[in-house]
Protein backbone atom coordinates (compact mmCIF):
# COMPACT_ATOMS: atom_id res chain seq x y z
CA UNK A 1 0.00 0.00 0.00
CA UNK A 2 3.32 2.31 -0.01
CA UNK A 3 2.79 3.43 -3.95
CA UNK A 4 1.03 6.95 -4.37
CA UNK A 5 -1.14 7.94 -7.29
CA UNK A 6 -1.86 11.15 -8.56
CA UNK A 7 -5.16 10.93 -10.98
CA UNK A 8 -5.43 14.39 -13.18
CA UNK A 9 -8.85 14.42 -14.84
CA UNK A 10 -11.93 17.19 -14.67
CA UNK A 11 -14.58 14.21 -15.57
CA UNK A 12 -15.52 12.68 -12.26
CA UNK A 13 -16.56 9.94 -13.75
CA UNK A 14 -13.46 9.27 -15.29
CA UNK A 15 -11.51 10.04 -11.61
CA UNK A 16 -13.62 7.39 -9.95
CA UNK A 17 -12.83 4.69 -12.89
CA UNK A 18 -9.18 5.58 -12.34
CA UNK A 19 -9.08 5.79 -8.59
CA UNK A 20 -11.01 1.82 -8.46
CA UNK A 21 -8.51 0.57 -11.10
CA UNK A 22 -5.33 1.91 -8.70
CA UNK A 23 -7.34 0.68 -5.66
CA UNK A 24 -7.70 -2.85 -7.24
CA UNK A 25 -4.18 -2.53 -7.81
CA UNK A 26 -3.83 -1.89 -4.34
CA UNK A 27 -2.33 1.88 -4.86
CA UNK A 28 -3.24 4.88 -2.94
CA UNK A 29 -5.00 7.83 -4.89
CA UNK A 30 -5.12 11.29 -4.34
CA UNK A 31 -7.04 13.30 -7.22
CA UNK A 32 -7.01 16.48 -9.11
CA UNK A 33 -9.50 17.97 -11.43
CA UNK A 34 -6.88 20.90 -13.57
CA UNK A 35 -3.55 21.51 -14.00
CA UNK A 36 -3.17 24.02 -11.16
CA UNK A 37 -4.45 22.20 -8.96
CA UNK A 38 -2.45 19.13 -9.55
CA UNK A 39 0.94 21.37 -9.13
CA UNK A 40 -0.28 22.48 -6.05
CA UNK A 41 -1.24 18.84 -4.96
CA UNK A 42 2.23 17.76 -6.25
CA UNK A 43 4.22 19.96 -4.31
CA UNK A 44 2.19 18.94 -1.47
CA UNK A 45 2.16 15.47 -1.67
CA UNK A 46 4.84 14.14 -3.68
CA UNK A 47 3.04 10.99 -4.89
CA UNK A 48 5.04 8.03 -7.00
CA UNK A 49 3.13 8.43 -10.27
CA UNK A 50 0.81 10.99 -12.31
CA UNK A 51 -2.32 9.88 -14.60
CA UNK A 52 -2.51 12.96 -16.64
CA UNK A 53 -5.59 14.04 -19.17
CA UNK A 54 -4.43 15.79 -22.24
CA UNK A 55 -7.36 17.90 -22.08
CA UNK A 56 -8.12 19.98 -18.53
CA UNK A 57 -8.71 23.22 -17.39
CA UNK A 58 -6.13 25.88 -15.97
CA UNK A 59 -3.24 24.45 -17.56
CA UNK A 60 -3.48 21.86 -20.24
CA UNK A 61 -1.75 18.24 -20.37
CA UNK A 62 1.26 19.81 -21.53
CA UNK A 63 1.82 22.53 -20.09
CA UNK A 64 1.07 20.83 -16.44
CA UNK A 65 3.47 18.08 -17.39
CA UNK A 66 6.65 20.61 -17.97
CA UNK A 67 5.90 22.41 -14.41
CA UNK A 68 5.67 18.82 -12.80
CA UNK A 69 9.20 18.03 -14.46
CA UNK A 70 10.57 21.74 -13.38
CA UNK A 71 9.76 20.10 -9.33
CA UNK A 72 11.11 16.39 -10.33
CA UNK A 73 13.12 15.09 -12.91
CA UNK A 74 12.17 11.21 -12.68
CA UNK A 75 8.29 10.83 -10.93
CA UNK A 76 6.75 8.74 -14.22
CA UNK A 77 3.70 11.13 -16.03
CA UNK A 78 1.51 8.58 -18.02
CA UNK A 79 -0.55 10.47 -20.59
CA UNK A 80 -4.35 9.77 -21.08
CA UNK A 81 -6.36 10.25 -24.29
CA UNK A 82 -8.60 9.60 -27.07
CA UNK A 83 -5.88 11.38 -29.48
CA UNK A 84 -3.97 8.77 -31.04
CA UNK A 85 -1.89 11.48 -33.34
CA UNK A 86 1.81 11.42 -33.51
CA UNK A 87 2.54 15.10 -33.31
CA UNK A 88 0.36 14.87 -30.09
CA UNK A 89 2.39 12.10 -28.62
CA UNK A 90 5.77 13.57 -30.08
CA UNK A 91 5.09 17.27 -27.88
CA UNK A 92 4.28 15.23 -24.77
CA UNK A 93 7.61 13.41 -24.73
CA UNK A 94 9.43 16.72 -25.80
CA UNK A 95 7.34 17.79 -22.54
CA UNK A 96 8.56 14.62 -19.93
CA UNK A 97 5.79 12.55 -20.27
CA UNK A 98 7.26 8.93 -19.97
CA UNK A 99 4.01 7.03 -21.29
CA UNK A 100 0.57 6.99 -22.70
CA UNK A 101 -2.68 5.18 -21.97
CA UNK A 102 -5.63 5.70 -24.51
CA UNK A 103 -8.75 6.12 -23.40
CA UNK A 104 -11.60 4.28 -22.76
CA UNK A 105 -9.17 3.29 -20.15
CA UNK A 106 -8.47 -0.73 -20.39
CA UNK A 107 -7.88 -1.79 -16.78
CA UNK A 108 -5.23 -4.73 -17.45
CA UNK A 109 -3.28 -2.25 -19.59
CA UNK A 110 -2.94 0.31 -17.40
CA UNK A 111 -2.07 -1.63 -14.39
CA UNK A 112 0.45 -2.86 -16.48
CA UNK A 113 2.19 0.16 -17.73
CA UNK A 114 1.94 1.77 -14.24
CA UNK A 115 3.99 -1.20 -12.48
CA UNK A 116 6.12 -1.14 -15.69
CA UNK A 117 6.61 3.05 -15.21
CA UNK A 118 7.32 2.68 -11.08
CA UNK A 119 9.79 -0.09 -11.64
CA UNK A 120 11.70 2.20 -13.91
CA UNK A 121 11.35 4.92 -12.18
CA UNK A 122 12.93 2.91 -8.88
CA UNK A 123 15.62 2.05 -11.20
CA UNK A 124 16.72 4.74 -12.45
CA UNK A 125 15.92 7.17 -9.31
CA UNK A 126 18.65 8.42 -7.04
CA UNK A 127 16.68 7.15 -4.12
CA UNK A 128 17.38 9.73 -1.45
CA UNK A 129 14.00 10.15 -0.39
CA UNK A 130 12.28 10.73 2.59
CA UNK A 131 10.80 6.74 3.32
CA UNK A 132 14.09 5.51 3.67
CA UNK A 133 14.71 7.30 6.97
CA UNK A 134 14.93 5.32 9.74
CA UNK A 135 11.34 5.01 11.46
CA UNK A 136 9.65 6.40 8.61
CA UNK A 137 6.94 4.27 6.87
CA UNK A 138 5.51 5.72 3.48
CA UNK A 139 1.91 4.74 4.64
CA UNK A 140 1.75 6.50 7.43
CA UNK A 141 2.99 9.86 5.89
CA UNK A 142 0.93 9.54 3.64
CA UNK A 143 -1.91 9.49 5.91
CA UNK A 144 -1.01 12.24 8.17
CA UNK A 145 -0.09 14.62 5.12
CA UNK A 146 -2.98 13.44 3.02
CA UNK A 147 -5.40 14.57 6.25
CA UNK A 148 -3.71 17.20 6.39
CA UNK A 149 -4.59 18.55 2.85
CA UNK A 150 -7.63 18.45 3.57
CA UNK A 151 -7.46 20.93 6.36
CA UNK A 152 -9.09 24.42 5.70
CA UNK A 153 -6.97 25.15 9.25
CA UNK A 154 -4.04 24.39 10.81
CA UNK A 155 -4.84 21.38 13.20
CA UNK A 156 -3.47 19.77 16.89
CA UNK A 157 -1.62 16.70 17.23
CA UNK A 158 -4.58 15.81 19.29
CA UNK A 159 -7.05 16.79 16.59
CA UNK A 160 -4.94 14.34 13.96
CA UNK A 161 -4.77 11.36 16.12
CA UNK A 162 -8.12 11.43 16.56
CA UNK A 163 -8.81 11.39 13.06
CA UNK A 164 -6.39 8.74 11.66
CA UNK A 165 -6.14 7.39 14.71
CA UNK A 166 -2.05 7.00 15.31
CA UNK A 167 -0.53 7.34 18.69
CA UNK A 168 0.51 11.13 20.12
CA UNK A 169 4.33 9.90 20.20
CA UNK A 170 3.89 8.66 16.24
CA UNK A 171 2.03 11.88 14.96
CA UNK A 172 4.53 13.98 16.91
CA UNK A 173 7.26 12.55 15.63
CA UNK A 174 5.94 12.36 11.61
CA UNK A 175 5.34 16.35 12.05
CA UNK A 176 8.76 17.05 13.80
CA UNK A 177 9.93 14.92 10.62
CA UNK A 178 7.94 17.06 8.00
CA UNK A 179 8.72 20.16 9.72
CA UNK A 180 12.34 19.47 8.92
CA UNK A 181 12.16 19.15 5.51
CA UNK A 182 9.87 22.04 5.15
CA UNK A 183 6.90 20.52 4.45
CA UNK A 184 4.72 21.53 7.10
CA UNK A 185 4.36 24.82 8.88
CA UNK A 186 4.05 25.08 12.89
CA UNK A 187 1.46 27.61 13.79
CA UNK A 188 1.84 28.45 17.44
CA UNK A 189 -1.83 29.56 19.28
CA UNK A 190 -1.74 31.49 22.78
CA UNK A 191 -4.89 30.76 24.56
CA UNK A 192 -5.77 32.50 27.49
CA UNK A 193 -5.13 29.89 30.06
CA UNK A 194 -2.73 26.80 29.98
CA UNK A 195 0.62 26.53 27.70
CA UNK A 196 0.20 27.51 24.24
CA UNK A 197 -0.50 24.50 21.37
CA UNK A 198 1.16 23.95 18.26
CA UNK A 199 -0.92 23.48 14.65
CA UNK A 200 0.66 22.24 11.58
CA UNK A 201 -0.41 22.44 8.12
CA UNK A 202 0.74 21.83 5.15
CA UNK A 203 3.37 24.11 3.53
Amino acid sequence: MGTTILVVDDNESIRFTLKEICHFAEWNVIEAASGKEAITIFNKMKPDLLLLDYHIPNGDGITTTKAIRKLNQHVPIIILTVDERQEIADSFMEAGATDFALKPIKAPDLISRIRLNLKVSKLTEDHHSAFVDKGIKQDTLMSIKNHLLNQEDAITIDQLKEALPIAYQTVHRYLNYLESKGEVEVMIQYGKKGRPKNRYRLV
